[in-house]
C-alpha cells in the first residue's frame, strides 16, 4: 500500500513481517528507514490515513528490545477501533508511518533486583522488551544486577499468550525468569494443565511462594485497568512500597488499546553510562520509575502523542 508523505514528526516504516496468532489478535515487526531510539517499556505512536486522508495515530507498547534491529508490536483489533481495523488488511510489504520520538516513563525499575511482573494479552509488551535487554546484556558478558522476574501473563484462552509463552519459557530455563501463563476460561480448554483464574487471582500464591515482598522487590501491571487496580492493592498488602509499584493501563474509549499518556516526574537516581556492545549497540541503563509509580490517566488524547 502506497502512502502519502508522512505527517510531520513521523516517518514511513515498512512492515517485513505479520504473524496472525488469532483473527483479532496479531505480532507485526516494522523496518525503520533510521534509527528510532527507545528504552525498554517506552511505546511507539504508529498512523495510517483513514479514509479522508486524515491521519488516524494510536501509541503501542514495543515488544523488542532497543538492540534488536527492528521493532516488533503486538496489537489487537477493535472492532470499532479507528487504527486498528486500518491497520488489519496490512500485509508484508506494505508501510505506515511511526512517530519518530519514542516515549513513555514505564521503565525497569532499577532500584530493585526482584520485579513482579503481572499483565494481560498485548500487555506483556513492555515487560519482554525488559527481558530481552536483560538476556542479551548477559549474554555479551556485561556486568548487570542480579534482576529476577516473575511474569504473570493472562489471557481468556491459551492461544492468546501466542509465541510468547513459549519464549517466556525458554527464558526460565535460564533460572532468572519465573512464568506463570494462567487462562480465564479453561473449562473451554479441558487439557489445560497449568494455572486457571485471571492475573489477580493467582497473583498472590506465587508471591507468597517465592517470598518477594521485601524491600527488593518492584511490582508491574500493565493492561486492563480493572487488572491493575486489583493487582496493586495485592502488591501494596504483600509489603512492596507504593514507590515502587508502576502500572501501565490500556484503555479503550477511544476505540483502540494504547498505554494512557504518563505524567513525568523527575528521575529519582542518575544513571550508569551505558555499555556499548560489539558492532556499536548500545544496551542502555534506564532510570528508575518516578516517585510514587507511573500514574498514567484512563483517558484518550487526541494525537496519542504520549
Amino acid at each position: 500500500m502506497a502512502l502519502p508523505e508522512p505527517p510531520r514528526g513521523f516517518v514511513a516504516v515498512d512492515v517485513v513481517r505479520r504473524d496472525d496468532v488469532t483473527d483479532d489478535l496479531a505480532v507485526f515487526r516494522l523496518r525503520t528507514p533510521e534509527p528510532l531510539p527507545f528504552a525498554p517499556g517506552q511505546y511507539v505512536t504508529l498512523a495510517l490515513p483513514d479514509h479522508d486522508g486524515r491521519p488516524v495515530k494510536r501509541a503501542y507498547s514495543i515488544v523488542s528490545s532497543p538492540d534488536e534491529p527492528e521493532i516488533e508490536l503486538v496489537i489487537e483489533l477493535v472492532e470499532h477501533g479507528e487504527l486498528t481495523p486500518l491497520m488489519w488488511p496490512l500485509k508484508t510489504g506494505d508501510q505506515m508511518w511511526a512517530r519518530r520520538k519514542i516515549v513513555g516513563h514505564f521503565l525497569l525499575d532499577e532500584a530493585r533486583t526482584r520485579h513482579v511482573m503481572a499483565c494481560t494479552v498485548t500487555g506483556i509488551a513492555p515487560f519482554m522488551s525488559m527481558m530481552r535487554t536483560h538476556r542479551n546484556a548477559r549474554a555479551a558478558g556485561f556486568a548487570v544486577p542480579d534482576h529476577r522476574f516473575l511474569v504473570l501473563y493472562g489471557a481468556s484462552r491459551s492461544l492468546e499468550h501466542g509465541s510468547y509463552r513459549g519464549e517466556l519459557d525458554a527464558l526460565a530455563r535460564d533460572g532468572w525468569v519465573d512464568a506463570i501463563p494462567t487462562i480465564s476460561r479453561a473449562w473451554l480448554e479441558p487439557d489445560w494443565a497449568m494455572e486457571s483464574g485471571r492475573v489477580e487471582d493467582v497473583l498472590r500464591k506465587h508471591l507468597d511462594r517465592l517470598g518477594w515482598n521485601g524491600p527488593d522487590t518492584a511490582g508491574y501491571a500493565c493492561g486492563n485497568p480493572d487488572m491493575i487496580e486489583n493487582v496493586k492493592g495485592i502488591l501494596a498488602r504483600a509489603g512492596l512500597m507504593k514507590e515502587h509499584i508502576h502500572e501501565e493501563k490500556y484503555f479503550t474509549t477511544s476505540g483502540d488499546a494504547e498505554p494512557a499518556p504518563a505524567v513525568a516526574a523527575p528521575a529519582v537516581a542518575t544513571p550508569r553510562p551505558a555499555p556499548a556492545s560489539p558492532g556499536g549497540i548500545t544496551l542502555k541503563t534506564v532510570r528508575p520509575g518516578p516517585p510514587g509509580g507511573i500514574t498514567l490517566k484512563s483517558v484518550p488524547r487526541p494525537d496519542a502523542s504520549g
